[in-house]
């Protein structure tokens, strides 16, 4: 009987671990990133009425269905956000589209304190989808960053910066609907396992003349401007020529070191 009651404890143990093997792969699925998201009726919108024109705009970039991995970079100045994308980080990436930016606030120059109205200046991440947002939808950046926490104000750097809908900004970027699209691309690059999506603030667009000279007016009497603006440019020179990105670390100073090889 002692052993009968033994063999009986082992089945049941079995069979719970059975179901348990069984059940991972629903329990994944049923939380998967993009599932999640399907739920809320503003995403549930946006995927009805935008995925099959991103599917077909995609396609005619040879890029395959859904969207494994994208790169978003801004020029303040220019007011314009692009979208690149690819295939795979073997792939160098491909521009998907220019969404103009509807509204600026501050100047040029990296934010350094909370209420300065700035749009940051630097090298970011995704890291907060916001479906339910007052400006239609939302995707968080992580300022203050590595950077911005050793540069900016110790106590109130700022925080809550966001590329997001409508067209109102105290520091964040504003698409207008256009939001609907970024935020889909994001979401599946997302479900697909990319983690961090950079996103990559400039002062301008290091290659419009125009541009350039504005540049040059505001860094001749600012060293520091100067300095950090450089350092800006050698990521965006670096992506021109390679269409891919370079590593960027960040030293005891807080500037940005990107790591580009002959």
């Amino acid at each position: 009987m002692r052993l009968e009651r033994i063999f009986g404890f082992m089945k049941r143990i079995l069979g719970l671990l059975s179901l348990l093997v069984c059940s991972v792969p629903a329990l994944q699925a049923q939380g998967s990133f993009l599932s999640g998201q399907r739920q809320i009726p503003k995403v549930a919108a946006a995927i009805r009425s935008k995925e099959d024109s991103l599917k077909k705009q995609l396609a005619a970039l040879h890029i395959n269905w859904p969207v494994k991995q994208i790169y978003v970079r801004s020029f303040k100045y220019d007011s314009q956000l692009e979208v690149w994308v690819r295939n795979s980080g073997k792939e160098p990436f491909r521009l998907f589209k220019t969404y103009k930016v509807c509204a600026l606030s501050g100047a040029l120059g990296p934010k350094r304190i909370e209420g300065d109205y700035q749009v940051p200046e630097g090298f970011y991440y995704i890291n907060e989808f916001k479906p339910k947002s007052n400006y239609n939808l939302a995707l968080g950046l992580n300022y203050p960053n590595a950077s911005d926490l050793l540069l900016s104000d110790s106590v109130k750097p700022g925080n809550d910066i966001y590329i997001h809908g409508s067209c109102v900004t105290v520091g964040c970027i504003p698409l207008q609907n256009q939001i609907e699209e970024l935020y889909l691309l994001a979401s599946y690059a997302r479900d697909q396992g990319q983690d961090f999506i950079p996103v990559h603030i400039f002062p301008i667009r290091y290659n419009v003349e125009k541009s350039r000279e504005y540049l040059n007016k505001l860094i001749k009497d600012d060293p520091g401007y100067l300095h950090f603006s450089s350092r800006l440019k050698e990521v965006f020179d670096y992506f021109e020529q390679n269409k891919k990105l370079p590593l960027i670390s960040v030293n005891k100073k807080g500037e940005y070191v990107p790591l580009i090889s002959p």
